[in-house]
């Protein structure tokens, strides 16, 4: 199938730069967000914007959506007005960070549609998705995913298949896993430098080129310093993904304590109305003892 017209639902932080990506390589887009003032930069862009994933998805070669958590996904594609009501045939790409086991009855459900459907989930916030840098860790049929990675060569970098449905969503767990403990070193890391009298500007320079060096110290950590905490990736967010790692890792008999005390902290900061700061603010809990 010949992919000319997109959906796109959810245009938040990183969604806004994902469609304008697509929208600029060539591809023509629909869009879908629940309130349309926050779709009118995109709408002056040329998109035409639908007021139902079902109407979106009726028009649509494929579909993608980027939203919240796992009962928005739940409602976009299983929902009365979702884009399984109505779409015969075609593609979807959930590219939320959610559940894997939502993954497969998304899968499913499309399926038995002639629908091939995607778990697509990123890496790489919203300098990514500015940027088209994004890391796209895919699961499905690796047909679909051959006929989708035009599309997702307009919006990432590194973009690779992990096999059956849900795997795209088991790779980002272990993505935010890597993440979760090292916000906490980095945080940690520039405090400590601080408290010793250091300048930390110049010490986080100096240690991100030898084996601490990682993309949070340099990005984050930088932000951090400069106690920017506006939102690439938004706390609420992150502990929802931590809360599916945790869950999906105790299923497997795992137990990460790294990854559960990072939860702990952010869930904290969440207590004390910072939910919709950017992950960096972690830094707070520190500064703040």
């Amino acid at each position: 199938m010949n992919i000319k017209k997109i959906g796109f639902i959810g245009i938040g932080v990183m969604g806004s730069s994902m469609a304008k990506h697509l929208q600029d390589a060539g591809f023509e887009l629909g869009i879908y967000t629940r309130t349309k003032a926050k779709a009118q930069a995109l709408i002056e862009k040329g998109m035409k914007w639908y007021d139902t994933p079902a109407a979106l998805a009726a028009e649509a070669d494929a579909i993608i959506s980027m939203v919240g958590y796992p009962q928005d996904v739940e409602e976009v594609y299983l929902g009365e007005q979702g884009v399984l009501s109505t779409k015969v045939g075609g593609y979807i790409v959930d590219m939320t960070t959610s559940s894997p086991i939502l993954a497969r009855k998304i899968y499913e459900a499309a399926k038995a549609k002639g629908i091939a459907s995607l778990d697509a989930p990123v890496s790489g916030g919203d300098l990514g998705a500015r940027n088209a840098t994004l890391a796209i860790m895919v699961g499905g049929d690796e047909e679909a995913f051959q006929a989708l990675l035009p599309v997702f060569q307009a919006m990432g970098k590194t973009i690779n298949y992990f096999g059956p449905a849900g795997s795209g969503q088991y790779t980002k767990m272990a993505n935010q896993i890597a993440i979760a403990a090292g916000m906490m070193a980095v945080a940690e890391s520039l405090v400590y430098a601080q408290k010793m009298g250091l300048d930390t500007q110049k010490v986080l320079e100096t240690i991100e080129t030898g084996a601490a060096g990682s993309w949070s110290l340099s990005n984050l950590g930088r932000r951090m310093l400069a106690g920017d905490d506006k939102p690439g990736f938004y706390i609420k967010h992150f502990i929802k993904d931590m809360r599916i790692a945790i869950e999906t890792a105790h299923e497997a008999g795992l137990v990460l304590p790294g990854l559960e005390k990072a939860k702990e902290l952010y869930d904290q900061l969440a207590a004390k109305g910072m939910e919709n700061k950017g992950t960096q603010a972690i830094i707070q809990w520190y500064l703040n003892k």
